[in-house]
């Protein structure tokens, strides 16, 4: 534009000096020629700077189109990708949806098997109950010290002849099927002896034993010994359990009873109350102000956890459950 403009004054400037000095033309020919070639040269270095701008630009412009095109490449990964993430989405949320429905169904399947679990163990409880019941005698605070110098089954016909003789038999000896101490295995940190566990060939001679421990205190050698009703493991550590709230009902003239297997029963306002658990009492109590200040049912949680600690976990895991044969065998179970 600026060369065409100069051109443009230099053709006024031109034809104006044609008219003015028309004389002069031959003189200053030479210097016009001059000009006119400095001109040329002029508009030659603009004609090679203008396609040297020609160039750069179209380079600039294959550039941009590059990048254009490299940025459309871009975006179209970006898409796809995008459109990938949402594929994968949609089937973890799926599969998501998958495992939710197996885990409600692992989830039925578990309560349904610790519900059938539930059954089993109490079934196999029930059945120890019974067949213990029928020809089993717990002998509690027995020192084990007897046991060095003589076998219990000696131990045992001593107790009955010193403190029931009318019941031995003929030949002064009463038929034990076994005799041991639970556990087995003795825990140091008891500081109270293991009770015995005998096994009478005879039922009715075994219940004329419990009868007559019923009557009266049971002694030997000076040690006063009880003599109970043998039960499971498990059935003894719930009666256990409800110890502390027996020895308060009974302070308070609720009239206490631990009925078989384990169940508590209360006389209050005129009516028996039966509770199976421990904590249907303690439910039964915080409807009742009145009872729930006097039975103080954390504490007694407290102590009896605290108990439960030093229990010795052979005794705790296993239950003992006989054969047709009568023959008792030990099923271990976890909870």
């Amino acid at each position: 534009m600026q060369f065409k403009t100069q051109l443009r004054e230099a053709e006024d400037n031109w034809e104006k000096n044609l008219k003015t000095k028309i004389s002069h033309l031959e003189t200053e020919n030479s210097v016009l020629k001059a000009k006119i070639n400095q001109l040329e040269n002029e508009a030659k270095e603009m004609k090679d700077e203008a396609k040297q701008m020609k160039d750069e630009v179209k380079k600039m412009k294959d550039d941009l189109q590059r990048k254009s095109d490299q940025k459309e490449k871009d975006n179209q990964k970006t898409k796809d990708a995008i459109q990938s993430l949402r594929t994968r989405i949609q089937q973890l949320e799926s599969s998501d949806l998958t495992r939710q429905q197996d885990t409600i169904k692992q989830n039925q399947k578990n309560e349904k098997n610790e519900e059938n679990m539930k059954h089993l163990i109490h079934k196999t409880e029930d059945l120890e109950n019974r067949s213990r019941r029928d020809y089993n005698l717990r002998i509690i605070g027995l020192p084990e010290d007897h046991d060095k110098r003589k076998i219990l089954d000696i131990i045992l016909q001593e107790i009955i002849k010193e403190n029931c003789p009318k019941i031995l038999e003929q030949e002064g000896k009463v038929e034990i099927d076994r005799i041991h101490r639970s556990p087995p295995v003795l825990n140091p940190q008891l500081t109270t002896p293991r009770n015995v566990i005998a096994k009478f060939n005879n039922y009715k001679t075994k219940e004329k034993i419990l009868q007559a421990a019923k009557k009266k205190s049971f002694r030997y050698q000076g040690t006063t010994v009880r003599i109970t009703q043998d039960l499971a493991e498990s059935t003894l550590k719930k009666r256990k359990a409800c110890n502390t709230i027996f020895q308060k009902a009974r302070e308070l003239g609720l009239q206490p009873r631990i009925n078989y297997p384990a169940k508590l029963t209360l006389f209050l306002q005129g009516k028996v109350w039966s509770f199976n658990k421990i904590e249907e009492f303690q439910e039964f109590v915080k409807k009742r102000p009145d009872l729930n200040r006097k039975f103080d049912v954390q504490a007694q949680n407290s102590r009896e956890s605290s108990k439960g600690n030093v229990m010795n976990s052979y005794e705790s895991a296993q239950l003992l459950v006989p054969d047709v044969a009568g023959r008792y065998h030990h099923i271990f179970l976890w909870l």
